[in-house]
């Protein structure tokens, strides 16, 4: 890996004076809040080395890098949630220590974080006041505590009931209701960590609203994202971290997206996917489903995957991709259609059933699903296929260690104390050590939900090259994703979803933006009949 930090722009440099990006701020302003030479060790690992980083009224000012530069490490610090091991933090250019749990936010900063914190079983207004509710005399003012609350959300244009229970909301209204929660502190600093992640289209620009409204009112935002497009139209300066190291600071119209890309990983990006070899006509299917319904959720959906092939399913969130895959392998109870495994009729109606079957299922929500979060690296690698490590009915731990070594090799999982909780690792590792589990069964065919949501580009191409290695092998592919570069760049061929309904499968120069989004709205593919339930498009006829 080629060393960048002689590049390095320390943030204690003020932003150029000529930058007039989309959040443009007085050039000579004193910052809010400010880092100097931040170090941070956790016993003997250390993760910050000498971190410089100022907020100035009026600025986004985005922190890059790939999962485990330390951006949450030194998020955590600038919002009291973690005390620096040496340096210091100024705010209004004095030096202070931030009171810790979240008790900062009475000085004006917020942090907004990637799990959400939220109060699951109270409302909305409930969770936007919480711990400072309004009061009228002896009583919480809830009629004003309602009034406010619809205030933010109108801000916000989210339509969403101030009495509503969080636990019913989707996981998108929960992020705006915590942005709603920020909205009501009157933050001076907010730090948002992937604010965008679990966004649609149309919430991500009203969002992107929401950033130069907070921007005009001279709120400093600190943006972590992995969403190299989103840090290039919002950002005033960047900030790049490698292995707890500065690497650049400097003006956001100074990097394009590869610059940033070439700075966090040191290395060049400029084949981001691996090249695509496509299965021989004649190359038979593994699995063929046929008619597939499930309620109102998904109605005739009829597709091949064949054997050495990566097929993408793309759609708008709600289209039934997920909802689809969970029914195949016996999550979900469909109300008609078939399945067949290498031309053999079967019924999946549990996901040990699917395993036994060859078929492994990579969920969507690592944290949520996929990983156990208080436990070791060992267990969660072999838990999924934890009679392989059993001699009479015994765990044998030699074996598990064994099978460690071999998925931190192959897939290049970073880790400094194998003992550590996996919670405790990046996203992008956490991901890692996800795929190297639903791989030890050795599977014929995978089902990847969103493999790259959340992680790094480095970590991203890195995946993109595990899993065009194991189609070469002849696995086959299911690859479900929101991003298009990824299906587009990844997919030999791509099934469009709209509302339940498998509306068009695209292969060869159909394979491009424009034209799946038009199945994907209902504009091409029999969209009109799909919305009465009357299509029904089999792969081999699509294609």
């Amino acid at each position: 890996m080629n060393d960048l930090r002689a590049d390095t722009a320390t943030s204690e440099s003020p932003a150029p004076s000529g930058h007039t990006s989309p959040c443009d701020q007085a050039p000579n302003a004193r910052p809010i809040l400010s880092a100097r030479h931040i170090s941070k060790s956790f016993g003997d690992i250390q993760v910050l080395f000498g971190i410089d980083f100022d907020v100035h009224p009026g600025e986004v000012h985005a922190l890059i890098g790939e999962n485990g530069a330390g951006k949450s490490t030194l998020m955590k610090i600038l919002s009291g949630y973690h005390q620096p091991t040496s340096g210091k933090l100024l705010l209004d250019a004095k030096e202070i220590t931030l009171p810790p749990d979240g008790l900062a936010e009475a000085l004006g900063v917020v942090l907004i974080h990637q799990e959400f914190n939220l109060a699951e079983q109270l409302s909305v207004e409930e969770n936007i006041f919480l711990g400072r509710e309004l009061r009228k005399g002896w009583f919480i003012d809830h009629a004003a505590m309602r009034r406010e609350t619809e205030n933010y959300l109108r801000q916000l244009k989210v339509d969403l009931a101030p009495d509503a229970i969080v636990a019913d909301l989707s996981v998108s209204q929960k992020q705006f209701v915590e942005i709603a929660r920020a909205l009501s502190r009157q933050a001076r600093v907010l730090i948002m960590d992937e604010p965008t992640a679990v966004l649609t289209p149309d919430e991500t620009t009203a969002f992107f609203e929401q950033i130069h409204l907070m921007r005009e009112r001279g709120v400093g935002i600190v943006l972590i994202s992995h969403k190299l497009d989103e840090v290039k139209e919002l950002a005033n300066r960047v900030t790049v971290l490698r292995d707890g190291h500065p690497i650049i600071s400097t003006a956001a119209d100074e990097l394009s997206e590869d610059d940033m890309a070439r700075h966090m990983v040191g290395r060049d990006l400029s084949d981001m996917f691996p090249p695509k070899h496509e299965p021989d006509v004649d190359t038979p299917n593994v699995l063929s489903v046929k008619n597939l319904s499930v309620g109102a959720t998904l109605q005739n959906v009829s597709f091949d995957l064949k054997k050495g092939e990566i097929l993408g399913f793309a759609g708008l969130i709600g289209s039934g991709r997920s909802a689809l895959f969970e029914t195949i392998i016996g999550l979900r109870q469909r109300t008609a259609g078939s399945t067949r495994l290498s031309g053999d009729l079967i019924e999946l109606t549990a996901l040990e059933q699917a395993r036994d079957h060859g078929i492994a299922y990579l969920t969507k929500d690592r944290k949520g699903q996929g990983l156990l979060l208080s436990d070791g690296l060992k267990i969660n690698l072999t838990l999924f296929a934890l009679s392989q490590f059993s001699k009479k009915g015994l765990i044998d731990d030699k074996l598990e260690e064994e099978a460690l070594d071999r998925a931190i090799r192959r897939f290049d999982i970073r880790v400094r104390d194998r003992s550590v909780p996996v919670g405790a690792l990046s996203g992008g590792n956490q991901q890692k050590l996800l795929l190297g589990k639903v791989l030890e069964i050795d599977p014929d065919i995978l089902i990847v939900d969103e493999p790259t949501r959340g992680i790094d580009v480095g970590t991203k191409q890195q995946i993109y090259n595990f899993i065009a290695a194991l189609a070469a092998e002849g696995k086959s592919i299911v690859l479900i994703s929101s991003e298009m570069p990824e299906i587009i760049g990844m997919s030999h061929r791509v099934a469009v979803m709209r509302s339940g309904h498998l509306t068009g499968i695209l292969s060869g120069d159909e394979i491009e933006e424009h034209e799946i989004m038009r199945y994907a709205t209902g504009l091409k593919g029999e969209g009109a009949k799909a919305a009465h339930g009357e299509i029904d498009i089999h792969a081999e006829n699509a294609s």
